[in-house]
């Protein structure tokens, strides 16, 4: 199979134009065009990840964390990025990663979090703004129905947990074919009405490019009159954090139990005790400090994330309880989740997940 195969279909549950600023996801080294009979799945690439690949047989490593995350100036063995990264071209496997592209998705790494510890009615804590366009298009009556169904199969049509959403207006559109038309209906020189349904659909920007294709082949005019509008609604499936909860409230003792059994760790860091249920929950996979004022803002009993220094425990004002699981803790479900995904696409395909334990921390 063609790596690009691979990235494509992972770039189009996440796409790279949902990363941050400061990251830097995608194809780190390799051609997109070459053939590979397996992939390796790690959170980090190091030169043992890159080693068990070789003797894996995987010709690519799909990692979370890009191992190639600042500018290099050169490629000499001075230090463990680039050493991994000259591993890798000497074993002429590919290296791709999928990072804070994969946070921002709903159903990414905070969606996998989310459905180990088993929470309902989840949303994102801080939506991502400017991720929602409108498309409105004027359709002949009799083709309003083919290129509606052409808008939904393509994406559009989705708010929340609804899908085929559309609205629809019938009106009388005029034009006048001229030299050179093919018109669809009407005669060159003349002008012509038509009963049209102007169609409207709700879009992720991310989907523009395919939704607009897709009505235009499913449209019958030769010239298709549409209107393509940003949206400042916030995107429900996109942004960072969680929060959702559950269907009965634990107490704080049982909740720190609860997680360090989820998360598999014998010692957790967390804030002082409120003596409150804990029902509501937020989260963030990786360093999440950053969302601690939209967890109080959602009303959480607790926020569970990662890498929280001394100060940011003050932030918590005694009104949600911080719970800090690792960063490789959080995020080691990614994982099974991207493996899991790809099988989804390509059943075919090998995807092994790595047996080299890269968490750099260590408890005595």
């Amino acid at each position: 199979m063609k790596i690009k195969q691979l990235t494509t279909a992972l770039e189009a549950w996440a796409p790279r134009s949902l990363q941050e600023d400061y990251d830097n996801s995608g194809l780190h080294v390799g051609d997109p065009e070459a053939e590979v009979t397996g992939a390796l799945v790690c959170l980090d690439c190091t030169e043992q990840v890159v080693e068990e690949a070789a003797a894996k047989g995987c010709g690519l490593i799909i990692s979370h964390h890009p191992v190639i995350f600042r500018g290099l100036k050169s490629l000499v063995p001075r230090g463990p990025v680039e050493r991994t990264v000259l591993a890798a071209i000497r074993r002429d496997i590919a290296l791709y990663a999928i990072h804070t592209n994969l946070d921002n998705v709903i159903d990414g790494v905070n969606g996998e979090i989310a459905d180990a510890l088993g929470l309902m009615g989840r949303r994102v804590l801080q939506p991502r703004p400017a991720q929602l366009a409108k498309l409105a298009v004027f359709v002949p009556h009799a083709h309003a129905e083919p290129v509606r169904s052409a808008l939904f199969r393509a994406g559009a049509g989705r708010i929340g947990a609804y899908d085929e959403c559309s609205f629809n207006l019938e009106g009388q559109g005029t034009f006048r074919p001229g030299e050179g038309s093919q018109a669809f209906v009407g005669r060159k020189g003349e002008r012509h009405q038509e009963p049209e349904t102007r169609v409207e659909v709700v879009l992720p920007r991310t989907l523009e490019a395919a939704v607009v294709a897709a009505m235009k082949a499913a449209h019958p005019y030769e010239e298709v009159a549409y209107d393509l509008v940003p949206l400042a609604n916030d995107h429900p499936g996109v942004g960072s954090g969680l929060v959702g909860h559950w269907e009965r409230p634990l107490g704080e003792r049982d909740f720190l139990e609860r997680i360090k059994q989820v998360f598999g760790q014998r010692v957790m860091r967390h804030g002082p005790l409120r003596g409150r249920p804990v029902q509501r929950v937020a989260l963030c996979g990786g360093a999440g400090a950053f969302l601690i004022g939209h967890a109080l803002a959602a009303g959480a009993d607790v926020f569970i994330t990662a890498d929280l220094k001394y100060h940011d425990y003050f932030q918590a004002d005694g009104r949600v309880l911080l719970a800090d699981v690792g960063h490789y803790g959080s995020e080691q479900f990614t994982m099974r989740l991207i493996q899991r995904r790809l099988g989804e696409v390509f059943p075919t395909f090998a995807v092994r997940l790595t047996e080299t334990v890269t968490d750099p921390i260590h408890y005595s």
